[in-house]
């Protein structure tokens, strides 16, 4: 048995771990209005698939996720290129970059929702998260390249596509990838915890906030766990992504 093998068995097991345990807690407590049991809120989880609204709430979450993952990506990118280019410019960042960190979500929803409507809140919130992360991991991994490496480029003066190619993004592809699995977990998470504060129509947040209005635990465990499945697939589907595009690129 290979190690991949047993590291996957040892996972689901521990999965299944944990959801025995919620079924003996939701025995003991006997009341599915605090805690159901895993198999209600599976049968409730059914139900929802065959709702087209399940569908459309979702999308209307995630692709507001993406946006804001672009623009954080794109935006922490090119400014760390900066700082690293230009002293000035990461001193003046630096006073942002720990008040975005500092500043509660909850207090970024209620000033943002000053300025635009609902609807596109989870973009800026899930962006403002996300570019912390993404701009300072970036930036140190620029600031540890190989400074042999580049007066050897000043010798030979390689091409700007074969300095990105061989030595820029090689190096910094284990700080990109820190940055992006950490990013995305962030930029999901304060976008639904947004959208319940919020309340965009169609929106995650607003199912999870339908189901603790009315008492309707079942759903909002239901919910949860969709929030923490498409989580999941979304960081492995953009990791995958940019994985290939970096095999592509240096391959």
């Amino acid at each position: 048995m290979t190690s991949t093998t047993r590291n996957k068995i040892y996972k689901i097991g521990a999965i299944f771990f944990w959801i025995v345990l919620w079924e003996i807690l939701a025995l003991i407590i006997n009341e599915s209005l605090f805690l159901p049991s895993p198999i209600r809120v599976i049968g409730r989880l059914i139900s929802l698939l065959k709702e087209r609204g399940f569908y459309l709430s979702i999308w209307f979450s995630l692709k507001r996720v993406f946006l804001g993952f672009g623009i954080s990506f794109l935006l922490g990118g090119l400014l760390a290129l900066l700082s690293h280019r230009v002293r000035a410019i990461e001193l003046l960042l630096d006073p942002l970059i720990h008040a975005i960190r500092s500043i509660p979500v909850a207090s970024i929803v209620i000033l943002i929702l000053l300025w635009i409507s609902s609807r596109n809140l989870s973009v800026v919130v899930s962006s403002l998260i996300a570019f912390p992360v993404i701009y300072t991991n970036l930036l140190s991994g620029l600031k540890a390249e190989d400074r042999a490496l580049d007066e050897l480029c000043m010798v030979y003066k390689p091409s700007l596509m074969k300095r990105l190619r061989y030595i820029h993004i090689p190096q910094i592809s284990p700080y990109l990838f820190s940055s992006l699995s950490t990013a995305l977990g962030l930029g999901w998470k304060s976008a639904i915890a947004a959208e319940v504060i919020g309340l965009p129509r169609g929106s995650i947040g607003e199912r999870l906030y339908e189901a603790k209005v009315y008492f309707s635990t079942p759903d909002l465990f239901a919910w949860t766990l969709v929030v923490v499945i498409a989580a999941y697939i979304f960081e492995r589907v953009i990791l995958s992504l940019i994985s290939y595009a970096l095999r592509r690129i240096t391959g």
